[in-house]
Parts: structure tokens; sequence; C-alpha cells
């Protein structure tokens, strides 16, 4: 039987059980028999895939190469994952770079078959690189079939802190977690912004996540969110933020924790 994540509590004192214990629950589940056979498999076969469409013809290679960028639910469509991966990401008419979703674009720039003549799938590190990525993803996937929220708090630690050391400016660095929904999810919910507000212009988005970020958080800048301690904050207010929105009741050691901060 697969190891399943341990999550007791929801909310911010979930996410507290869930850090301290993130190590050995990671550890074991990556050890689960599902897990090492696709690994293996990955590893072992990944290197004889020269195209894009060898790639999308292995459902069990594809099952992998999707989940380590969280698109694993697009394993059955098949031509439009194609059409990314072999389009690339160098022509601005790319398929890949039309996509709100900057996703498909880290998919199809990992892979490189649009891109070189030698795809990426022939690195010796590739496998490995594709398969920690797989693992995290299979394990936040694991922890949101019982907490959403949980899910989206790990999902946001790990990419977050990639996005904030970046070279890139920061209104790129902006633009990217707009692009990258679940991350998105975390702060319009910690700087409770309605559902609705990704309908109004691109830029004004910016600069109301700009102007809520400071307010809230005092900074404007992404990379700051590099830092631990507020990275933390921003966890702590989306999690305390999605339990009054649910209507999730909260206890008084669950209150407590929320507002130590």
């Amino acid at each position: 039987m697969s190891f399943q994540p341990v999550v007791p509590l929801s909310g911010y004192v979930g996410w507290t059980f869930l850090s301290r214990t993130l190590e050995s629950q990671t550890e074991a589940f990556n050890q689960s028999p599902s897990i090492q056979r696709d690994a293996d498999y990955f590893r072992e076969a990944i290197g004889q895939v020269q195209t894009a469409e060898q790639l999308v013809a292995d459902r069990r290679l594809l099952g992998v190469a999707l989940t380590a960028f969280g698109l694993q639910d697009d394993i059955n469509s098949k031509a439009f994952v194609q059409q990314i991966l072999e389009e690339g990401t160098i022509e601005p008419s790319a398929l890949a770079n039309k996509l709100s979703d900057k996703r498909y674009l880290a998919f199809a720039k990992s892979f490189g078959f649009g891109d070189f003549a030698t795809p990426r799938t022939e690195l010796s590190y590739f496998p490995d690189e594709i398969i920690e990525a797989y693992e995290a993803r299979s394990f936040e996937a694991a922890v949101g079939a019982q907490n959403e929220a949980l899910r989206l708090s790990l999902n946001l630690e790990r990419e977050l802190d990639t996005l904030a050391t970046n070279s890139e400016s920061d209104t790129a660095r902006w633009f990217s977690m707009m692009g990258q929904p679940p991350m998105r999810r975390v702060f319009e919910g910690a700087l409770a912004l309605p559902t609705s507000f990704s309908r109004i212009d691109i830029d004004q988005q910016l600069e109301v996540f700009k102007e809520r970020s400071e307010q809230i958080f005092g900074t404007q800048e992404i990379a700051d969110f590099a830092d631990p301690d507020l990275r933390e904050k921003l966890i702590q207010r989306f999690l305390l933020m999605d339990q009054l929105q649910s209507g999730q009741s909260m206890n008084g050691s669950q209150i407590a924790l929320s507002l130590l901060s």
C-alpha cells in the first residue's frame, strides 16, 4: 500500500504540522512502490525519446513528464501537448508563449524538442531533474486530495523561492507569478482579491497586486518573499483567509496560532 501524507488538521495549524514533518513524510512517500516504479521507468526510457511524438505516445512517460510541471490533467490532450513541445519556446508565435499559464512554457523549455537539434532528454542529468519535480508534485497532489489549501501552500513555498531569486526584473517576476495559477491563487487569497479580479486589464492587475502587497506585507517586491519569514506570513494569511472564506470553524488553539505572528 502506498504511503499517504498525514494531514490531521487544516489551516495554519495543519501547515505547521506538515512543515515539521515534511522531510520524513516526503521521504516515505517517494519510497512508495508506485512512485518508485514510475521513476525507474522514466529514468530507463526517457533517453530513447527523440521527439515530442514519441513522448506523447508513451502514456507512462508522458504522465511523469506532465506531473512534474503540474499539468497531469492534460494527459489525454495528446495533440495539444505535442504541439506545445514541437513548437518550443524560441519563436514568439509558439503556442507555449501565447498561453497565459506559464507552466506550459517551462514544460516546453525543459524538454527542448522545438528549441534544439538535440532534445534535453539526452542529457545525463535530465531524468533526475524531472523525477525530482515529479516526486514533489505528486506529494503535493496527495496532500491536495485531503486539503487543497495546503497543497497550494506547498507549491508556493517551492515555486516562490525560485521565482524570487531569478534574474528577471521584479515586474517580470510579478507577471510570472500571475501566469502560474497555483501560485496566483495563494497571492489572490492572501491579498483578499475576488475571483473576478483576473478579468481586468493585466497591467491594472499588476498595480493592484503591488499596492495590496505593500499595504499588507510592507513590500511591492516579489524578491522580498525570498525571506523565509515574509514567505511564511504570506502562507499564514492565505490559509487564514481560506478558512474564513470557506466557513471552517477554528478552535482556540488555531486562533491563537493564527494571531501570534
